[in-house]
């Protein structure tokens, strides 16, 4: 008996040191085959980037092909380790348990698949401003499950591919214009037609508004308030810093206009509050204060 499990050892132990070199052939395959896989996959993205002009579908496509190639390297170095059964045991099982896989990974295959699509026909491309339901950011990257976005209070968002390929999407900066408003309210006894024209000519005179024939910017009286005539601004400006460069400009017009509305000496009046006394004694008695006096 123990004869026999020293014989089984030994034959074990010389098939091992037999087999030395076919693993240390395999191993390099599969080392090399990494590095090569890489390299191939780094000339692709720059190559493909330089055609395209597209991070994300370089990255993405390098990505892929990067997987691919590594595979493809792995069956390789069984087939010269001598473990071709393993691999042709890979291939069988994968198409027998092909079904399977797919209920139980539904999801992953799901956003993977969207992320293909996605990445040769999208509505945004990198560092664009996007919302996708209630979320809303610039695009940083895409991976294979997920679109990574990057809010404005600096959360980074990781939307599934599939939502992002079912959803509405809207892109706030893909042609580098954006439409903003603001109200402006006035007294009643103010003249009108001289405010819209002042307010006019501080948007026609800004250099940092866009001024062409497709993007007009206009002011036009929107409502009658409870204290004040509402005009509405509308104006364009660019998007290359969709958030803080467009807000800066709609402060920058906001504050041109109320300087050029105290000159002409036009009210911009508060909000009217009515006051209401109930009860037996309904007269409301006033009084009025010299604060100067006071302090």
């Amino acid at each position: 008996m123990l004869q026999r499990f020293i014989d089984s050892v030994q034959h074990y132990y010389f098939a091992f040191i037999a087999s030395l070199p076919r693993l240390g052939l395999a191993l390099a395959i599969v080392i090399g085959g990494i590095l090569l896989a890489g390299w191939l996959s780094g000339i692709f993205k720059r190559r493909l980037l330089h055609s395209s002009r597209d991070p994300l579908m370089s990255r993405f496509l390098s990505k892929t092909i990067k997987v691919a190639l590594i595979i493809v390297v792995i069956l390789l170095g069984l087939n010269a380790a001598g473990l071709s059964g393993i691999a042709a045991g890979i291939f069988a099982t994968a198409g027998a348990s092909a079904i399977v896989i797919g209920f139980a990974f539904k999801d992953i295959a799901e956003n993977f698949i969207a992320g293909i699509i996605l990445a040769f026909n999208r509505p945004f491309n990198l560092d664009e401003t996007i919302k996708i339901d209630d979320t809303m950011g610039k695009v940083k990257s895409m991976a294979f499950r997920y679109t990574q976005l990057k809010t404005f209070d600096g959360r980074d968002v990781y939307i599934p591919n599939a939502d992002v390929l079912k959803k509405f999407v809207t892109n706030f900066t893909k042609d580098g214009f954006f439409r903003q408003d603001f109200v402006v309210g006035i007294a009643y006894e103010s003249d009108i037609q001289q405010a819209v024209a002042i307010i006019q000519n501080c948007m026609d005179n800004a250099d940092f508004l866009v001024h062409d024939e497709e993007h007009i910017n206009f002011v036009v009286e929107d409502n009658l308030n409870v204290s004040t005539v509402d005009l509405k601004v509308h104006f364009w400006v660019t998007t290359e810093d969709y958030r803080r460069r467009t807000l800066e400009m709609r402060g920058h017009l906001i504050r041109l206009v109320k300087e050029e509305m105290d000159k002409a000496g036009i009210y911009l009046p508060c909000d009217i509050r009515e006051l209401k006394a109930y009860g037996p004694d309904k007269t409301l008695k006033i009084e009025q204060v010299n604060l100067s006096q006071s302090i």
